[in-house]
């Protein structure tokens, strides 16, 4: 059964077994407002706690998404770079980075 924790930034990280799915909270994309834009980590990169993982664009700011656990980058939501509003229709399902 998945599991989701939050980080005081709001993001969270659902596990699901040894995969863990990071995105933004709904509270913090309705802060965004419309996101215009999302830059992803390219596959295979390693990122260390608390590093910047992706960049997000909205018509009020830009703001960096952190990964609450290290891993490795090992597939990206592609469905946001023609979609981004994704992100603010279902961050924590179809909006996951």
């Amino acid at each position: 059964m998945p599991t989701t924790h939050y980080t005081k930034s709001h993001e969270y990280i659902r596990v699901e077994g040894e995969t863990g799915i990071i995105g933004i909270t709904d509270f913090a994309q309705a802060q965004l407002g419309d996101v215009v834009f999302v830059e992803l980590p390219p596959i295979g990169k390693s990122l260390s706690k608390g590093a910047e993982a992706a960049t997000i664009e909205s018509v009020k700011a830009a703001a960096e998404v952190n990964v609450p656990v290290s891993g490795t980058v090992v597939e990206v939501n592609s469905a946001l770079a023609e979609s981004p509003g994704l992100v603010n229709e279902d961050p924590s399902g179809k909006g996951w980075f």
